[in-house]
C-alpha cells in the first residue's frame, strides 16, 4: 500500500522557519522524483519545488527561490522542505508528490497534506 505522510506544518510568525518532512512507503522511493506542492484557499494547487530521484537536480517556483530548500534522504525514504523567511502568502496546505514515468505509464502518488500558516 502506497503511503506518503507529511509532517512539520504549523503556525509560524512572518520571518520564521519550518521544515516539512514526507515519509514514503509502499514503493521504491529512490526511483521516484519528488515534489512539494501547495494550495492556498481559493487558489489552484501550485508546484513549490521538485527534486530528481538521485537528488542531483532541483527546481523551485520563483516565489520561493532563495528561501526554500528541497532535499531527500533515500535511505530514509524521506523528502524535506526547509522553509525560511516565511511570508503570509506562503500560507497553504502543502502536499508531497511522488512521480515516475515508465514507458507509457505514469505513477503519481500524493500525500494528505499538512497545513502551514504564517501569521503574527
Amino acid at each position: 500500500q502506497v503511503q506518503l505522510v507529511e509532517s512539520g506544518g504549523g503556525l509560524v510568525q512572518p520571518g520564521g522557519s519550518l521544515r516539512l518532512s514526507c515519509t514514503a512507503s509502499g514503493f521504491t522511493f529512490r526511483t521516484y522524483a519528488m515534489s512539494w506542492y501547495r494550495q492556498a484557499p481559493g487558489k489552484e494547487r501550485e508546484l513549490v519545488a521538485d527534486i530528481t530521484s538521485g537528488g542531483v537536480s532541483t527546481n523551485y517556483a520563483d516565489s520561493v527561490k532563495g528561501r526554500f530548500t528541497i532535499s531527500r534522504a533515500n535511505a530514509l525514504n524521506t523528502v524535506y522542505l526547509q522553509m525560511n523567511s516565511l511570508k503570509p502568502e506562503d500560507t497553504a496546505v502543502y502536499y508531497c508528490n511522488a512521480k515516475r514515468r515508465e514507458l507509457l505509464r505514469l505513477y503519481d502518488y500524493w500525500g494528505q497534506g499538512t497545513q502551514v500558516t504564517v501569521s503574527s
